[in-house]
């Protein structure tokens, strides 16, 4: 892409693309799934951390909520691109949300037992892959080209906007009505999505070159030769392995070294999104006139740097700080590269390209949190924000290398 297509959007994409019908629909129901997510993680992790051995279980529970989900899009790519995606969808709305419910039911007919959060955490990760797959691979059947910018913005802001509210409305609740009882609000959200999928009038099947399109291995060359797929994918996976880091290292601040508990984990998941969330609005209008590569690196080390703010704990606001920074910088890093994957990966191939991709970078998270439990048991929070900072920013040496940082093409 040269420099002249990095062009300043407006508002008007924004309309037109809320103005379709079918991507309003599994937009919306998207975020209201979402939203019922984030109130999903507090929970769990407050139930978890409630047990004896709490911050060890922590730390297999993220493990649990990231680990499958490399298993489960090895399957989610052919279905996609084979079936539906409404049903697909629909199907997945079904199967995680009766998974959630389970913890409620089994509370109100006794006490659940203390294995079930682990269980139902590896469940919403083996199918994590579905909507993340799922719902991008849809974006370019359902909006105009001009309009991917806005569309995959809409879909940060729909992550950010879920983000905001989830995690900071189950912290409330959390000491209102009990954790089982915000893990059956998210049961409901997913019969919302579902009920949003299966509304949608136009087919989202692939078309019919899709069956034919190229053998596995074929199709595995065509992305690896790809030097800005290859280089953004490493990049983000590094990236995802600092999240994976900051998914113990945020319950375990609230739960030990930060005033007001579960309310501020939802404080810092808040700001996370609400930073998501701005960054994806402006991402979706603005392009910087830079090498794609180039944007990308200073974004991700801006982002980075947020990694930092833990040291700043006991305080939760400054803290909350460097989550919002997090947020911020790395919402546009996910905009402008999927829009740039759209353009660049053949029609009959995006479903599996895209899991392919998602699952490869929603599968470090487990390693940010395997190293992050020993550290917090020795209770070493600057070698945690050392580490966070370092995994984050090392790769953007590698955007900036000379051999990478020509436009893609």
């Amino acid at each position: 892409m040269s420099t002249q297509d990095h062009a300043l959007g407006t508002p008007a994409a924004y309309r037109r693309v809320l103005a379709d019908r079918d991507f309003r629909l599994l937009w919306a129901g998207s975020t209201v799934s979402l939203a019922g997510d984030g109130m999903t993680f507090v929970a769990l992790a407050w139930l978890v951390l409630s047990q004896p051995g709490g911050t060890a279980r922590l730390g297999l529970l993220t493990v649990c909520f990231t680990l499958p989900v490399f298993a489960g899009g090895l399957l989610v790519g052919p279905l996609l691109d084979r079936f539906d995606k409404r049903h697909v969808l629909a199907a997945d709305c079904v199967l995680r949300g009766g998974a959630v419910a389970s913890i409620p039911l089994a509370a109100a007919s006794g006490e659940a037992p203390a294995w079930l959060p682990f269980a139902v955490a590896a469940v919403h990760g083996l199918l994590k892959m579905v909507p993340l797959a799922g719902f991008p691979a849809a974006i370019p059947d359902l909006v105009r080209r001009a309009d991917l910018d806005a569309a995959n913005a809409l879909e940060a802001l729909g992550f950010g906007t879920a983000g905001v509210v989830g995690p900071s409305l189950g912290g409330l609740l959390i000491a209102g009505v009990g954790a089982p009882n915000v893990l059956a609000i998210d049961a409901a959200s997913y019969l919302v999505f579902a009920v949003a999928a299966l509304a949608v009038r136009r087919p989202l099947t692939p078309g019919p070159r899709a069956d034919a399109a190229t053998t596995p291995a074929a199709r595995l060359s065509v992305l690896l030769r790809d030097r800005f797929l290859v280089v953004t994918t490493l990049a983000f996976m590094a990236f995802n392995v600092a999240e994976g880091m900051l998914l113990v290292v945020a319950p375990w601040l609230a739960k030990t070294h930060l005033p007001g508990g579960s309310s501020a984990l939802g404080l810092l998941l808040a700001a996370l999104a609400a930073g998501e969330l701005a960054g994806g609005a402006v991402a979706g209008l603005w392009r910087p006139r830079l090498n794609p590569l180039r944007a990308l690196a200073f974004a991700q080390l801006a982002a980075g740097g947020g990694f930092l703010a833990v040291l700043l704990t006991p305080h939760p606001w400054g803290v909350a700080a460097g989550f919002l920074a997090i947020g911020l910088f790395s919402a546009p890093m996910t905009v402008w590269a999927q829009s740039l994957r759209m353009e660049r990966i053949p029609g009959p191939l995006r479903g599996r390209a895209f899991r392919a991709l998602r699952t490869l970078m929603q599968a470090t998270p487990p390693l940010g949190a395997a190293l992050a439990t020993p550290i917090l048991r020795e209770g070493d929070l600057a070698l945690a924000a050392a580490s966070m900072f370092l995994v984050a920013t090392v790769p953007v040496l590698m955007l900036l290398a000379p051999g990478s940082s020509r436009p893609p093409g």
